[in-house]
Formats: structure tokens, sequence, C-alpha cells
């Protein structure tokens, strides 16, 4: 384990409603959400290393590059991880099957953002496709050189969350689709190695939650409990 609790700058996201789209199955749902709070960049290699003591990422370079090669599995231990380090309230826990269940709903911990949380958080109050022209809030295929940049060196949304599209796509906590996907998880944002047209706020990805690649990552959520 990590020796040093590090800092995670988390923004207010206000309550509100976000519609969700998917492609494939061409349906569209609606969810209400209570306010929370979101971390306003991706997780570092430095922060996952200080929590977990482990440096699992591929790419060369800063330690204060979003850390990646994570899967979503990972990302469940780095939370709980983070909160005993911080004295909260673990959100999640493990049935008798070693599965991820939400062991405290009310939990002051840190946990991923569900689907509609990243969207939501991710708009911003905007309209479109995106929060802002793509080369200036976004690292993608067009201008990252095909590799990650440290988070925080575009343009932040309106409500001053950085990466939110491009650099790492960031595991969720929604199932994507258990009739026909069973156990996979969501994707969100797009990465460094793609096209612009997967740097969208409305595009959905999949993967197994034991998957690892080199442009995938996290960020942190919290529950507003008080």
């Amino acid at each position: 384990m990590g020796t040093t609790t590090p800092y995670i700058g988390l923004v207010g996201i206000p309550s509100g409603q976000v519609t969700l789209s998917d492609r494939r199955t061409e349906r569209s749902w609606t969810v209400d959400l209570a306010p929370f709070r979101l971390g306003a960049l991706p997780v570092t290699r430095e922060q996952y290393a200080q929590v977990t003591g482990e440096r699992p990422s591929t790419a060369r370079g800063s330690e204060r590059l979003p850390v990646e090669t994570v899967s979503w599995r990972d990302a469940v231990v780095f939370c709980n991880s983070l909160s005993r380090q911080k004295e909260l309230t673990p959100f999640y826990g493990f049935d008798d099957q070693g599965e991820v269940v939400v062991s405290e709903p009310s939990a002051d911990g840190y946990r991923l953002p569900t689907e509609a949380e990243w969207e939501y958080a991710c708009r911003a109050g905007t309209g479109g496709p995106r929060y802002g022209p793509l080369d200036d809030i976004a690292w993608y295929r067009g201008n990252s050189g095909e590799r990650p940049h440290e988070p925080g060196g575009r343009l932040p949304n309106p409500w001053g969350l950085h990466d939110m599209l491009g650099n790492v796509w960031e595991w969720c906590w929604d199932l994507y689709d258990p009739e026909v996907y069973g156990t996979y998880r969501v994707l969100r944002g797009g990465g460094w190695f793609d096209e612009h047209w997967s740097c969208r706020a409305s595009v959905r990805r999949r993967s197994h939650p034991t998957f690892r690649v080199d442009d995938v990552g996290f960020r942190v959520a919290r529950s507003l409990t008080d």
C-alpha cells in the first residue's frame, strides 16, 4: 500500500437531469440526479501509487500523467483504499462470489461516477456534442502525438472539469447492457488515440471489468451525504 494520502480535487456538481442515448439500440432514457462531487481531473499515476503502491501505467513520462492500464475492478479497489486512507466509509464491498456491490449507499467515501453523472458533468449545461472546440479541450488522435498528456493542459468545461473528453477513457460504475454483454461496464469520454467522433459527451463504450489497456483510466466521485 501507499504511505502518502494524495490530494484529490473535487468539484461540486449541482442537481439536475440528463438524457442518455445509445446509438446501437436507438434507445434513450432520462435520469434525475442529486448533487455530487466529481474529480476535476482523472486520477494520476502519482495518486494511484500513493494509494495502492502500484504503478501499472505503460506510457513513458511524468508521474502526473493520468493512470492507465487499470481495470474497472482496480478502480473500485482504489476508491475503497482511498476512502480508508482518508478515514471515510468505503462505498463498495464484495459478495460471497467476490463480485463488487454497493455495500453502503449512503457512504461518504470515494466511488466511480455513474454513467448519468458522468455525462451530466461532462456537458456542464451545454447542449452540443462537446463543451468547446475539440482542439482546445481534449487530447485526441489529431493533436496528442499518440500519447497521453498531463491532465489540466486543455481548457475545462463550464463547471471546471478538465479532460472529460480525450486523454483517457474513464470507467463508470454502470453495467453496459447486461442482457447482451453480461458484466461489461461502461467507458466514457474518448482517449488520446481516438478520432474526433469518439470524443463526444454521448459516446458509450464497453469493456470487461478486468480489462486493462493503455488508454483507459478513471476519475473519482463522492456523494453529498450531509
